[in-house]
């Protein structure tokens, strides 16, 4: 059953790469879903630039299916607010809604892909959570690691930038997030899950 999916704009999958917008903000663990879509984009050799449900996009052939890239430009904290508009006016369902994120619990350059769950303390999830109205849409959690000390931060810590041999391992982990929503979209997410979860 497609959920009555509105064919004519075709948009089968909304791949959502998170983060906060502005140059300050580059580089930084928040912003590695938005680094994923750019890295995607590249590869692709598309820009993500067209400003729409309030996010820089870009339709795009992926995984077999006509994806939209987004990157919300809200703010991570209202993220849903980008994602519901557009998953309402394609009518995607919360299934194909892919979303990109950062996760201090998991260690740097670390991949997990969950088909849904809780937010986990992240803002961004929590946001789109509440704007789809549920939380099953899956997701690729990229790992930036956990703060240095439990007294540290954590927006200090996740507004932080990568450096030495981490900018090394996140920039081969972001390269491997745009693979692994590829495969989830074309696979599934049991063979994304079975592939890139290590």
């Amino acid at each position: 059953m497609l959920f009555g999916r509105n064919k004519t704009s075709g948009v089968e999958w909304l791949l959502v790469g998170l983060g906060n917008p502005g140059d300050k903000y580059d580089n930084t663990r928040h912003n590695v879903g938005f680094a994923a879509i750019d890295q995607l984009a590249e590869e692709l050799r598309v820009p993500v630039q067209k400003l729409k449900y309030r996010s820089l996009t870009q339709t795009v052939e992926l995984g077999g299916a006509k994806v939209l890239l987004m990157k919300p430009i809200t703010y991570m904290n209202l993220s849903g607010e980008a994602v519901g508009e557009a998953a309402r006016f394609f009518k995607i369902p919360a299934d194909h809604v892919l979303v990109l994120s950062d996760d201090v619990s998991l260690p740097v350059g670390k991949l997990r892909i969950r088909k849904g769950g809780s937010a986990g303390g992240h803002n961004g999830l929590k946001s789109i959570i509440q704007h789809l109205g549920t939380d099953q849409f899956p997701r690729v959690k990229i790992g930036v690691g956990e703060k240095p000390h439990p007294d540290y931060d954590m927006a200090d810590w996740v507004l932080g930038k990568f450096a030495g041999e981490d900018l090394k391992t996140i920039t081969q982990a972001i390269q491997r997030a745009g693979k692994a929503a590829e495969c989830y979209i074309h696979d599934g997410p049991d063979q994304a899950m079975n592939r890139f979860n290590g």
